[in-house]
């Protein structure tokens, strides 16, 4: 027996993609990966260190469900800082990995039925956590310079609206929202009751904008937004699975029920090193940024060098969209791994078909080889 609401999600592309790779050198294809969702850089010392300590001391016990009390205020404490959104303890839940905050948050807040509206492109497990709460996802699809507008999302509002998924920076695209159009955006959910999920593990990763976080905008406006986030991005510790969400206290309570009978706390000693991470020093990320936007520059430009590519320059994250000048995405993904050794994740999995995603959280070496064989590729 198959639950139902199982077999209408589907594996995650992402992840998927990693299998073909080892499928394909298991063959004696050398593979660049070009599908990297995580920085290529190593943890900053100082957090590493305290992960040590933590070992070292023995803190090998489960804490609160939600969190230690401790990291609670270090992230409430980073929440006002550094974006502006004023919380207290019992606003945030702590979980393995922004992913887990996002699942929590759908299981807690979406009825069978409720409609979601998600800006497309799309991060690919938005769509499928949706499904897996009983919601259905309703797709905003963006223009081609992927800039979610307040325009585009009223026209996918029904009655049946109650949540709206931000992502900023967003993956695959790299676009950055900005302030003004946050704005709007508050404006018109106020006006029709609905909630927000502002997804913002990439906003560390951003190069000429300036990140706003839409809890920041008024009071009002925090009182219906969760803010997701975490340290794999910003801190280089993807496989550490820390993230917490921030939100109104009594969905706070909801999910931490959820939680408590599903994976209870995330793990001890990575909480531990999170305090170090978020009160320590944050300078390493200017070389960081420094180096991204080396490569961002490179890949944007060498992209549009390329017979029938056209590929914009993102805000944020480190991920490029380009357009093919082929209609299947997946074909092409497909063909490039095998004929020419590249792996890239498809458009369609993001929503748009006739692009691909590619991440330049990689070696400028593999940068410059990897391109040259999309180039051959291509012909």
């Amino acid at each position: 027996m198959i639950a139902e609401r199982v077999k209408a999600v589907g594996e995650s592309p992402t992840l998927a993609l990693k299998k073909k790779i080892k499928e394909a050198e298991a063959r004696g294809i050398r593979v660049i990966d070009f599908g990297a969702g995580q920085p290529d850089f190593d943890a900053p010392m100082n957090v590493k260190v305290a992960a040590a300590r933590a070992i070292k001391e023995g803190n090998n016990r489960y804490t609160e469900v939600s969190g230690l009390p401790e990291l609670k205020e270090a992230i409430c404490s980073k929440l006002w800082r550094e974006n502006r959104i004023k919380c207290r303890p019992e606003n945030i839940m702590v979980s393995c990995g922004a992913k887990h905050s996002l699942y929590n948050i759908m299981q807690a807040i979406i009825n069978p039925g409720d409609e979601v509206i998600i800006p497309s492109p799309y991060w690919v497990s938005y769509p499928e956590m949706v499904k897996l709460a009983g919601g259905r996802p309703v797709f905003a699809e963006t223009w081609t310079d992927f800039k979610i507008t307040k325009y585009i999302i009223e026209q996918k509002i029904s009655p049946k609206t109650g949540l709206l998924v931000l992502n900023s920076p967003c993956n695959p695209t790299g676009s950055v929202i900005p302030r003004d159009e946050l704005v709007k955006i508050a404006e018109l959910c106020l006006e029709n009751e609905i909630m927000i999920i502002s997804d913002e593990i990439y906003e560390k990763i951003i190069y000429d904008e300036r990140h706003v976080s839409i809890a920041s905008l008024r009071e009002d406006v925090r009182d219906i937004t969760f803010t997701v986030n975490g340290l794999s991005k910003s801190h280089a510790i993807p496989g550490w699975r820390l993230g917490y969400a921030a939100g109104p206290e009594q969905y706070i309570r909801e999910m931490e029920k959820i939680q408590g009978q599903s994976t209870s706390n995330p793990a001890s000693i990575v909480q531990i090193a999170a305090i170090e991470a978020l009160k320590g020093p944050q300078d390493f990320l200017k070389d960081y940024i420094k180096e991204y936007r080396e490569r961002r520059d490179f890949v944007v430009k060498r992209l549009n060098e390329i017979r029938g590519f056209s590929c914009n320059t993102p805000e944020g994250a480190f991920y490029v969209f380009p357009q093919l000048p082929v209609l299947s995405s997946e074909q092409f993904a497909q063909e490039l791994l095998e004929k020419a050794g590249v792996a890239v994740v498809p458009g369609r999995a993001f929503g748009r078909d006739g692009y691909i995603r590619i991440s330049y959280a990689t070696s400028m070496e593999n940068l410059e080889k990897g391109l040259e064989r999309i180039e051959g590729f291509v012909g």
